[in-house]
């Protein structure tokens, strides 16, 4: 496939996804906003709010072509001269604390000097976690990686572990999921089938979030399930707008802004020395949010 038609699929995924994420949420309407990128290309970013599942959630195509810039070949040691993205990346924040936020992103990327790569992954931040539900995302992420390569699962989860870490806070995002970058390696998979892969995680999305969804909205709450869902936003932003590589690539590529920074919630709080109580789910939970936890037990 050449990158006309990759970026062709990427779009047509991110409208079956909205189509299926508004049947799991019957309030959730997304609204398109398409915008134009001055120096090359642009994107659909497709968003909505006040759903009864999803408070905030946004699903970015984007297509972007263009010089490399000095600020991209010193910052992500890009060596061309012309660069082609395309991708379509997601984040949903739900209303209820035992519903996990959930993000998703696929991504294919080439140069002018006939490199390319596929980049992607799935990751859970519940605010709250839940053995069995962490357990249940993860044997679902590790069925779809064993069809292509039965390394792939445990190769992928300690890349996603690496990754969506906090050092800051010395803690995990979340429970982690799969992540996977600059992978072209054909003598895995072929160019194809390295495309088939990120098509296919991302379109089980939403029967996977669906599933974490109907698990956590059986919990009862009350405001203090609220404030700390509030308090675990927090430490998501922090993550995004500190570390993660897709929101500077995006901001240093003359992306919008405004779409890049969709991921970010609508109200998180920061508390000072926040403590959480001992034998609290707030205080296991933040025992569990480290790197190497077997979740498919």
């Amino acid at each position: 496939m050449n990158k006309t038609e990759i970026a062709q699929e990427m779009r047509q995924i991110q409208l079956e996804i909205v189509r299926q994420l508004e049947l799991m949420d019957v309030k959730a309407k997304f609204c398109e906003d398409p915008y134009v990128r001055e120096e090359g290309g642009g994107g659909i970013t497709m968003t909505t709010a006040n759903g009864q599942v999803l408070e905030k959630g946004g699903v970015a195509f984007s297509e972007v072509f263009g010089p490399v810039s000095s600020v991209m070949k010193n910052q992500l040691q890009l060596n061309g001269e012309e660069f082609f993205a395309t991708g379509v990346s997601i984040v949903l924040h739900p209303h209820h604390p035992f519903v996990p936020i959930i993000h998703m992103n696929i991504r294919y990327f080439e140069l002018d000097s006939g490199e390319f790569w596929f980049g992607g992954g799935i990751d859970l931040t519940p605010h709250y976690i839940i053995d069995k539900n962490a357990s249940i995302f993860h044997n679902r992420l590790k069925a779809i990686c064993d069809k292509y390569n039965r390394d792939f699962y445990e190769k992928f989860k300690n890349w996603a572990d690496d990754y969506f870490y906090i050092p800051h806070r010395n803690e995990t995002r979340g429970v982690g999921g799969i992540f996977f970058d600059h992978q072209n390696d054909t003598q895995l998979l072929t160019k194809d089938q390295w495309f088939q892969f990120c098509k296919e995680l991302a379109l089980n999305f939403p029967s996977i979030y669906n599933e974490q969804a109907e698990l956590g909205m059986q919990m009862l709450f009350d405001e203090n399930h609220i404030k700390w869902r509030n308090h675990r936003r927090g430490r998501y932003v922090e993550f995004n707008l500190v570390h993660d590589r897709g929101t500077k690539f995006g901001l240093l590529s003359g992306g919008r802004t405004e779409s890049i920074l969709m991921s970010l919630p609508p109200l998180a709080n920061w508390t000072y020395q926040h403590q959480t109580e001992e034998n609290s789910l707030e205080n296991k939970t933040l025992s569990q949010l480290k790197k190497g936890i077997d979740w498919l037990i």
